[in-house]
């Protein structure tokens, strides 16, 4: 599942003691294996092979530069929901080319910028793909790319009305939500647009939501795209391309969503011999699992008949278990009780534990990131970590009471590198410095 594991009663991060690293960096801290990413990401390519498949990685899932960077050296694209990721994009080598441009509320600025990027001998002039969301999109980006002389390439994202069953906040798939088009809409866009010259309405987008831990939904949302795609090709339209998208699940919980093979034995033979290229958008299925959250237990208190855990972190580090009741196990990097978990479920009681919660500093009943676990004893300056929190953990982080953002580093085996330094208190008031000099 992932490199992340206990030898002689300390986690390690491959061959690395994590007690080292935190004594080196501090906390709290986001550790990421080198190992694990690269993992999941071929396991992912292998996967879907016999498709060819561009495998766009989810910038927003976990977006620092050398974990993006090592990604596009193992042949990866990219997607993108925001001018800010696609300048993430940019910055480490992706090729254009090789970018979708999701979103459902693109500015113009955005837009402009996506079709305007200074071309390189080995690079196109603007992103490969334009996952639009709406027609009035569509017709603002026709008009941006008229004015500036562009064709845009185009996927209408539509909306197959599939259940996920997920998270209400993540399910992105069913009507009334504000993603996509209904799918009953499609053939009357295509037609209206594609009289349009500067658009080259070209594929369809899916996105059903994430973490979808179950395939049927996916195999309806496919039929269903592959079904139209048949009507638009038979109405003369030239459909090249099918994005299914994304929200592949990760292992929270020890063993709750399906390998990548197991997806790709229902979803390629539906798209075998169709003649489309097939994009993919993972990013929790390949990130979540390689990274940690580090934090120091600050202070422990009992409230009642409540037991706490004060850390370091805080929902300004990692915001999934408060806005979406997220699972993430947790435990001591180097129990001194010697207690070592045989595995990371949400049910795990072993003797000698304690039931605690896990909360942060911040001026928040809502900050918490554990409730209701059965611990080994912590203590004062005890480590814990926090698993499967390489998606979603510090891309979502935020500033809140005024917190710097911790550092991340990447492990490569026996090698720690520092690839975002921790935040100063001069970060934190830099940018609005401005007034005051004035």
């Amino acid at each position: 599942m992932d490199y992340f594991q206990y030898q002689d009663g300390v986690l390690r991060c491959e061959e690395t003691d994590l007690r080292e690293i935190a004594e080196k960096f501090g906390t709290p801290l986001y550790v990421y294996s080198r190992r694990t990413l690269l993992d999941h990401f071929n396991r992912f390519r292998d996967a879907f092979s016999k498709l060819n498949p561009t495998v766009c990685f989810s910038i927003k899932s976990c977006s620092n530069l050398a974990i993006l960077k090592l990604l596009r050296d193992a042949g990866s694209s990219f997607d993108v929901v925001s001018g800010g990721e696609l300048q993430r994009a940019l910055e480490i080598g992706a090729d254009p080319a090789s970018i979708a441009f999701a979103g459902v509320g693109k500015t113009d600025a955005e837009i402009a910028h996506a079709l305007n990027i200074p071309r390189t001998a080995n690079n196109a002039a603007s992103v490969g793909w334009f996952n639009v969301e709406s027609e009035a999109e569509l017709d603002n980006i026709a008009t941006i790319a008229e004015q500036k002389g562009k064709r845009a390439t185009i996927a209408l994202r539509i909306n197959p009305d599939v259940d996920p069953k997920t998270h209400e906040y993540t399910t992105t798939g069913k009507r009334e939500t504000k993603f996509g088009i209904d799918i009953e809409r499609a053939p009357r866009i295509f037609s209206e647009f594609s009289k349009r010259k500067s658009l080259d309405l070209a594929g369809i987008h899916l996105h059903i939501g994430s973490p979808v831990n179950t395939i049927e939904p996916y195999v309806q949302s496919v039929s269903r795209a592959l079904k139209l795609i048949d009507t638009l090709r038979a109405s003369g339209h030239a459909i090249r391309a099918i994005n299914i998208g994304g929200g592949f699940g990760a292992h929270y919980d020890g063993g709750e969503a399906p390998p990548a093979s197991a997806y790709a034995q229902q979803l390629a033979p539906l798209l075998t011999g169709k003649n489309l290229q097939v994009h993919l958008e993972p990013g929790r299925s390949i990130a979540a699992n390689a990274g940690i959250l580090l934090t120091k237990a600050l202070y422990t208190k009992s409230s009642g008949q409540k037991n706490y855990i004060i850390a370091d972190a805080a929902i300004t580090e990692l915001l999934r278990p408060a806005l979406y009741g997220a699972f993430h196990f947790a435990w001591p990097i180097a129990p001194t009780s010697g207690l070592i978990p045989p595995d990371r479920r949400k049910d795990l009681k072993l003797s000698g534990t304690t039931l605690v919660d896990i909360v942060g500093p911040v001026c928040e009943s809502g900050d918490f990131l554990a409730k209701d676990r059965w611990l080994p004893p912590v203590t004062r300056g005890d480590l814990i970590a926090i698993f499967s929190a390489g998606a979603y953990g510090m891309s979502m982080s935020s500033h809140y009471n005024s917190r710097c953002k911790p550092a991340e580093v990447l492990i490569d085996g026996a090698t720690p590198t520092l690839i975002r330094r921790r935040e100063t208190y001069e970060d934190l008031v830099a940018a609005e410095r401005i007034p005051l000099q004035e």
